[in-house]
């Protein structure tokens, strides 16, 4: 009966606990190519690079002042970065995004698999949002309600400075995304999850009291 119970209660704190926070994933490898003249070869060369054996990759608390050193205490030379953002909206609205970088060798900006930016010039965002070609920008995206993923892919030859990617609600001020902004809408299936072990729990209530 115990065991019924804690198994239950593990099935109904998962259907809650995989839709509390954004999920933000930042992965590097290792890669020594240039600039890209699109964004899928971008897109293509760091899937392969945060693919291969000695690739890093760990989900993020918050998208400020992130490094490829800083995380993983790696290199700071021919990098491949990709991080991809998951996060859901409530109702449809406006909304622009933002990605301050250090990639070298440019990079690109995949919006639910759309491209949405690229830039072809060495990018050091160095905490300055002043200079168009040192950061990403997307403004003014029409989203529906549900849920959507925001991919970054950069390649860097040297120096691994601090990233941060941040959004805006039309109207209001850009915040950083963290585990605490725009979590994603619980899908169908979630919510039959969380129904269903919040019913088993209902059985060993009943159990109990009989």
């Amino acid at each position: 009966m115990k065991n019924f119970k804690f198994a239950a209660l593990a099935l109904a704190l998962a259907a809650i606990g995989s839709a509390n926070a954004a999920v933000i994933t930042f992965q590097t490898g290792t890669s020594t190519a240039g600039i890209q003249s699109t964004a899928q070869a971008y897109a293509d060369i760091v899937n392969a690079a945060v693919s291969a054996p000695g690739a890093h990759s760990l989900v993020l608390s918050s998208y400020d002042n992130v490094s490829n050193n800083g995380i993983f205490h790696a290199g700071t030379s021919n990098i491949a970065f990709k991080s991809t953002i998951d996060f859901g909206l409530t109702s449809a609205g406006t909304y622009s995004f933002r990605a301050g970088v250090d990639f070298g060798n440019g990079g690109a900006v995949f919006l639910d698999g759309q491209v949405v930016d690229i830039k072809k010039n060495d990018m050091w965002w160095g905490g300055s949002y002043s200079n168009s070609s040192q950061f990403f920008q997307v403004s003014g995206a029409a989203l529906s309600a549900g849920n959507h993923t925001l991919t970054i892919y950069g390649l860097e030859g040297c120096c691994d400075g601090n990233q941060q990617v941040q959004f805006a609600k039309a109207g209001d001020a850009y915040q950083s995304f963290s585990v605490n902004t725009l979590a994603p809408v619980p899908e169908p299936e979630t919510y039959a999850m969380l129904l269903g072990g919040l019913a088993m729990l209902g059985v060993v209530a009943r159990r109990r009291r009989a």
